[in-house]
């Protein structure tokens, strides 16, 4: 197991407990460790070797004893036996929106319900309307729920299949016989959730059946689904199908080309194909006889990479991320395609939080973390007072951090840590902080953290008019989605694009993977109005920092630039946008 299927596994336990009713210590204890965990930069298997979990604060030794076997063995025993005192069908109801462990218990054992089945029926039923802790609302927003949960059930955030899709990839690479290989289908395309993952292989002839045994078996594979001399389909651990096709060297480029897509981008290649006589498919190019209409293999133009069938059908080459049938051919055939944004454009990042509210890490562990990855400022924006339960700052605490980013400030060389803040929009528009607390900040992230219900007109309204407000810089998550979780709160993004605009804001592309919002479909948008994009990881902590990597990704597919990107610019640079925007 790695350090996320371990983690994974330790607040799966918390939660098992809680259902249970087991002492909340010893749940909270469970979330607590994988929390901990999941911070620490060191390697697992070596903390375990070194017999230096039980030295970690905050993992007592029993549940160091449980990583410990994880670690060594790829299970827990204790688990294993906690899991098999219930029903398969809890760990469904726990994936419904808005349930919880709470929840899933009194379900479970005041109810008898088993299943998302049967929690189904009983709210068309109207069982839960009188039941503790429910009632006629939530028992329709629990159908709601499961309806959501149809509808995504099959999808997985696109980090989980990415970090699933690497470590077959870079195995697959290191076997004899391999010519290239890479990843292809909505991954290649940096989709925000993604289906199943497409591997693609060339290869020598007398290896292919070895590298087919070798995928097979690896140990990340739950059972596989098919194998046959080309093509072999398995199911990974995590739920995931990934497919591996392995093809001739010289059918490469067009089997990449085709398994990427996407299916309607194909479709218009085939179709310019066509126009200049030439048949496309994923094994190569064939001229079409004008005469007989039939295909012929005769002078068929010589294709070694992606690039060369593009430039075939009189194309510039299309990147992966923009195959959407979005526009981007006819921007191909003239000469307009973006020269798109790249990880190593980014000089630094804003809205990240420490632990003066709701981070894992200190303002200088932070700070570090950020000149490590090569960045030259860091923005810090830590909750507001509202927010509570993430243990906003009120006036004196936002005093004290200022203070303690002007002393850090006076230390560093060649790094800047710019003073933030997310403030949270009010239910009325208005912000959490009087403009007196605010105008003490370099730059402040203004987000919608509590009533998602409000309907179209009032949410559109709110955030508009914390839009107006000076010192409001950035928008934060604009539609308040958690990928696979949460469906976006009603508001009408045109007309919030269109006041960014009017009133000079910027718009976050917040790059946490269950979030990656703004979506890539509006970032086109955003760009032709001439809104400005920050990059954000909203980190909590240090590792949250490369999550701009996923949100890079959602640029990119979004059709942005360098200039596009208000944290490609320099130290000097960001203060006198902050300072124009005021």
């Amino acid at each position: 197991m790695n350090k996320s299927d371990i983690t994974n596994t330790l607040d799966e336990f918390g939660t098992l407990l809680e259902i249970k009713g087991e002492n909340p210590f010893k749940s909270r204890a469970f979330y607590n460790a994988s929390r901990i965990l999941a911070t620490i930069p060191d390697d697992i298997n070596r903390l375990v070797e070194e017999q230096e979990i039980q030295n970690i604060k905050g993992i007592g030794k029993s549940i160091a004893s449980i990583i410990e076997e994880l670690v060594s063995t790829g299970k827990s025993i204790e688990f294993e036996n906690l899991k098999n005192e219930f029903p398969t069908g809890v760990f469904e109801m726990l994936k419904i929106p808005g349930i919880g462990p709470k929840k899933v218990s009194f379900l479970l054992y005041n109810l008898k319900i088993q299943s998302v089945e049967e929690l189904e029926s009983a709210c068309k039923a109207g069982k839960l309307e009188n039941a503790a802790g429910f009632g006629k609302k939530t028992q329709e927003n629990i159908l709601h729920g499961i309806e959501f949960l149809k509808k995504h059930s099959s999808r997985f955030l696109y980090n989980v299949a990415e970090s699933s899709a690497a470590e077959i990839l870079d195995i697959l690479k290191k076997q004899k016989g391999v010519l290239r290989a890479e990843i292809a289908g909505s991954l290649r395309r940096r989709k925000e959730t993604i289906g199943d993952i497409d591997i693609l292989v060339s290869a020598q002839k007398k290896y292919i059946s070895q590298l087919m045994d070798v995928f097979t078996s690896y140990s990340s594979v739950e059972r596989f689904i098919g194998k046959g001399e080309t093509k072999s389909s398995v199911m990974l651990k995590n739920g995931i199908n990934c497919d591996l096709r392995i093809v001739h060297d010289n059918e490469f480029p067009f089997a990449l080309n085709y398994f990427t897509g996407s299916k309607e981008h194909n479709v218009r290649l085939r179709s310019i194909a066509k126009d200049i006589g030439l048949s496309l498919n994923e094994y190569g190019f064939t001229i079409i006889d004008s005469k007989s209409k039939k295909s012929s293999k005769k002078n068929i133009p010589t294709c070694k990479t992606e690039k060369d069938i593009y430039k075939t059908l009189g194309l510039n080459y299309i990147e992966p991320e923009l195959r959407e049938d979005f526009g981007e051919i006819e921007a191909s055939q003239h000469n307009k395609l973006p020269k798109l944004i790249t990880l190593n454009d980014l000089q630094g990042t804003f809205h990240c939080h420490t632990t003066y509210s709701d981070g894992k890490n200190t303002l200088s562990e932070m700070a570090l973390a950020a000149q490590n990855i090569g960045w030259k400022y860091l923005g810090i924006a830590d909750h507001s007072k509202v927010a509570v339960y993430a243990n906003g700052l009120d006036a004196k605490r936002v005093t004290q951090q200022l203070n303690e980013i002007d002393s850090l400030n006076a230390k560093l060389k060649n790094f800047y840590i710019f003073k933030g803040t997310e403030v949270d929009i009010l239910p009325n528009g208005e912000l959490d902080y009087s403009d007196k607390i605010l105008s003490s900040f370099e730059f402040v992230v203004a987000s919608v953290h509590s009533n998602f219900s409000l309907n179209e007109k009032e949410m559109t309204k709110r955030i508009i008019r914390a839009l107006k407000n000076k010192y409001v810089t950035i928008l934060g998550h604009l539609t308040g989605r958690l990928l696979l979780q949460r469906e976006e709160y009603q508001l009408n993004k045109i007309d919030i694009i269109n006041a960014a605009a009017d009133y000079g804001k910027i718009i976050e592309i917040n790059s946490h993977p269950m979030r990656l919002d703004l979506d890539w479909r509006l970032c086109k948008y955003a760009k032709e109005k001439g809104v400005k994009i920050s990059i954000n990881p909203d980190a909590h902590n240090i590792k949250g920092l490369n999550d701009v990597r996923y949100g890079v990704g959602i640029a990119r597919k979004g059709w942005l630039e360098k200039q596009d990107v208000v944290n490609t610019l320099s130290v000097d640079k960001i203060r006198k946008l902050f300072n124009k925007s005021r």
